[in-house]
């Protein structure tokens, strides 16, 4: 049945994983060190509003876009070789009835924890030595960017399987991975104005670092703490920046629903590696 398939196929790649002592090593080591280089930067007001005569904070926003892109690289790290390492294997066992969505899930379920687990030590790291607002908009603040933190981390992991499915050798992994980290960097929208640019706002909506910065930006209400990029215009702020429950909320739906399709992109695109009477 479908359910003992993916209870299996789960298990398996649960013990594949332990027996790999480096990768454990790896999966903790890399969101510490990203965590602590987010640490790294000077910021005198932390995370929280500023202190008079200071009327802006700037450097959150800086704090917020390596956090960001760390948890992207993080994610998108522990899946982009996956499927093109057992792609043999897959071939192997769907032609002897192995379910395609059950083991999608295997690998969503068991990598989503691990991305849990990274974001959670990133975030830890990157926000205990930083002062924080007082009250978040449902939860505290440092929960509430968490939970951001990881769903980013969700979508960047599945962003990764559309990775592994698309290429044919492991080796191409590396170069996509890269430039994937590097195109999040520039549209979180903390670098430059995004907002108000036709072409330029449409594609960035694309990008999972942006509705990420957007929903920890919501939270620590950023559009007020950065500075404005206009400054002869000041309440011409960033719309997804908004104060508000209803916009973190719809921040975040955003970005996990970019998951959402990029699994089921993986989905359609593991059917061409399956025998044709398989591709159903």
């Amino acid at each position: 049945s479908w359910g003992s398939q993916l209870w299996t196929l789960i298990r398996r790649y649960s013990s594949v994983i332990a027996s790999d002592r480096g990768f454990l090593a790896l999966m903790v080591i890399l969101p510490a060190v990203l965590g602590v280089v987010s640490v790294v930067i000077p910021a005198e007001f932390g995370l929280g509003p500023p202190e008079p005569p200071s009327k802006f904070n700037g450097k959150a926003g800086t704090i917020l876009l390596i956090l960001a892109v760390g948890m992207c690289f993080s994610g998108a790290a522990n899946s982009v070789r996956e499927l093109i390492k057992e792609r043999v294997i897959y071939e192997r066992e769907r032609a002897t009835g192995l379910s395609r969505s059950a083991y999608l899930m295997s690998k969503v379920i068991v990598l989503g924890v691990i991305t849990a687990f990274q974001g959670v030590i990133l975030c830890g790291i990157g926000f205990a030595p930083r002062a924080l607002p007082e009250d978040g908009l449902l939860m505290p603040p440092a929960v509430e960017m968490c939970i951001v933190i990881i769903a980013l981390g969700f979508t960047s992991m599945m962003f990764g399987l559309v990775i592994s499915s698309l290429v044919k050798t492991a080796e191409k992994t590396m170069p996509l991975l890269v430039m994937f980290a590097i195109v999040q960097v520039v549209f979180t929208g903390t670098l430059f104005q995004v907002y108000g640019s036709p072409g330029l706002e449409q594609f960035a909506w694309l990008m999972p670092s942006r509705w990420a910065i957007a929903g920890t930006g919501a939270t620590l209400d950023l559009a007020h703490l950065m500075p404005p990029w206009e400054p002869e215009n000041p309440t011409d702020l960033d719309p997804l920046w908004e104060h508000t429950v209803a916009q973190w909320g719809l921040n975040i739906t955003i970005l996990l629903l970019i998951g959402v399709v990029c699994g089921l992109a993986v989905a359609r695109l593991l059917r061409r590696h399956e025998p044709e009477v398989m591709r159903k």
